[in-house]
């Protein structure tokens, strides 16, 4: 990979209406927490949600979030983590290094632990928690779909946002909601559904984020399910440092490029960005109760 191709994006036009990033993984991308959040604010990305995809990531987001006014948490145990911890991870894929099969009492443990993360006030979300279907193998589902359950006990009995992973599981992400009952305050990350699927959130209220590779050039079912997505459902997020809007795809991602997407995003919708904007600073607000 070249330098340039390895190289940060530069840092777009600012916003003059200030916006939220729904979505980053700051303890994921180089440099430092405060010099993320100056280049973020520098371009009007003055709030960021900071999610945990493991019990020490759910920690470190509540710690950082605890320490920062403009950083919020979301805890979880990822849909990919769940089975990793029941049958073990022994390639190590996931940051915890290689570890062996924990059952379903280590899945337990886990699961208490976001818990207690979760009843902390800077903590606003319990995510990101779902399915994968793209990832984990059918030996994977059950822990997977188990976690899933109880991450939406754990949010509605804390009153806390729900922050979904979905990743080719639509309708099982959609049955279990159904199943479960979903809390008050939904969040599809990434939101990968079509139109169609669009309307059916729509009809439950949950909020659809949507990150940088709604500009990506395959993309056009994203595109049209933001066109019919209401206004007052939209968010933004990075998904950072993945999912780097065009032109700067594959180039590492950070809350800073928030703009890009942004500007993406509301040519889409026929909106002014600032329009587009002040819904989306207002929605992310509602949605993490801050």
């Amino acid at each position: 990979m070249s330098a340039a191709k390895d190289a940060p994006p530069p840092l777009p036009e600012p916003l003059a209406v200030a916006v939220a990033d729904s979505h980053t993984h700051l303890d994921m991308q180089d440099g430092t927490v405060e010099g993320a959040l100056e280049k973020a604010a520098a371009v009007g990305v003055s709030t960021v949600v900071q999610v945990g995809c493991d019990v020490k990531g759910s920690q470190w987001a509540a710690d950082t979030a605890e320490a920062y006014p403009n950083v919020h948490a979301a805890v979880a145990l990822h849909p990919n983590e769940a089975p990793r911890i029941v049958h073990g991870d022994p390639d190590g894929w996931s940051r915890q290094g290689a570890r062996g099969p924990g059952g379903d009492t280590a899945l337990d443990d886990a699961l208490a632990e976001i818990e207690r993360l979760a009843a902390l006030d800077w903590v606003k979300a319990v995510g990101e928690t779902g399915l994968d279907n793209y990832r984990t193998g059918p030996e994977g589902k059950a822990a997977q779909e188990r976690s899933f359950r109880a991450h939406i006990e754990i949010a509605k009995r804390h009153g806390k946002a729900l922050v979904i992973h979905d990743r080719e599981a639509h309708a099982d992400v959609l049955r279990i909601l159904r199943e479960e009952g979903a809390p008050e305050r939904t969040v599809f990350h990434c939101y990968s559904g079509d139109a169609e699927m669009a309307e059916l959130c729509a009809k439950s209220g949950y909020f659809m984020s949507f990150a940088g590779n709604v500009t990506f050039k395959n993309a056009q079912p994203l595109r049209d399910a933001l066109a019919v997505a209401p206004l007052e459902l939209v968010l933004v997020e990075t998904d950072a440092p993945f999912l780097t809007p065009a032109p700067y795809r594959g180039r590492p991602n950070a809350p800073y490029l928030i703009p890009v997407t942004v500007r993406a995003m509301a040519a889409v919708r026929g909106v002014g960005e600032e329009v587009l904007a002040a819904a989306i600073a207002d929605n992310t607000a509602r949605a993490f109760d801050y």
